[in-house]
């Protein structure tokens, strides 16, 4: 038996929980339905976009054409377009990101494209750099303010932000007001607890950078942590 949409409770409505809890809370059959906007007399919306799916999966979507989808029941020539024309916008914003993709390959590059970060910064400030597997850089994020250490800086934050943005590599760059890029006993566990853990989540910790203002340390290139892959 199918529902109409208006009894659907409203906090469970797609639309509804868009406002709520953002756009990457809700499923594909979900944003589907908000693009389609209505059901039919016997499907409401959301069911009329699981049909979709069950139909086409969203990397067949990807290449439909207008008559395919104006088979399906329920989809006339209006619903059938608007859904090619969104498509089609999130294929050119996604090729237009793919050409942003800054190549980052060695702690150098790293600390030359991140110090202006921390100009005139007089504490810590912990960044994030999340890459893809060909080692392209998605983001940038900060994540703490302040002395580098595990119970300021818990590994869990920043591999929520990797899961976020499905990366594949992690590295991650904190300045040392002082100039002195030393590691500190705290960095030094630090850096190692994060590098366990990506082992763990199975999204690699390749590097973590401390800043100067005009030199760098790499844990990296120094073979300062060493963490086996069977941890």
């Amino acid at each position: 038996m199918s529902y109409p949409i208006k009894e659907i409770p409203t906090s469970e409505r797609p639309r509804e929980r868009l406002k709520k809890y953002g756009s990457k809370s809700l499923s594909n059959h979900e944003l589907l339905a908000i693009i389609l906007k209505t059901g039919t007399k016997n499907k409401n919306v959301t069911e009329l976009a699981l049909d979709i799916l069950k139909e086409y999966s969203i990397e067949n979507l990807q290449d439909i054409s207008i008559n395919k989808l104006t088979q399906i029941k329920g989809i006339g020539e209006v619903k059938a377009l608007e859904l090619l024309a969104v498509i089609e916008l999130g294929k050119r914003i996604y090729t237009h990101h793919k050409k942003e993709l800054k190549k980052l390959t060695s702690a150098k590059e790293i600390f030359l494209a991140t110090r202006h970060l921390f100009i005139n910064e007089y504490q810590e400030n912990l960044y994030a750099l999340y890459f893809n597997t060909k080692q392209e850089l998605l983001e940038i994020k900060l994540l703490f303010v302040g002395t580098v250490n595990e119970s300021v800086a818990h590994p869990r934050e920043i591999f929520k932000e990797a899961y976020r943005l499905s990366a594949t590599y992690i590295v991650c760059i904190h300045n040392h007001p002082s100039n002195d890029t030393t590691p500190s006993k705290a960095d030094m566990f630090f850096t190692e607890q994060l590098m366990k853990t990506g082992l763990m989540h199975g999204i690699k910790v390749i590097d973590h950078i401390i800043s100067g203002s005009d030199n760098f340390y790499s844990f990296y290139e120094n073979k300062t942590i060493s963490v086996k892959e069977e941890i």
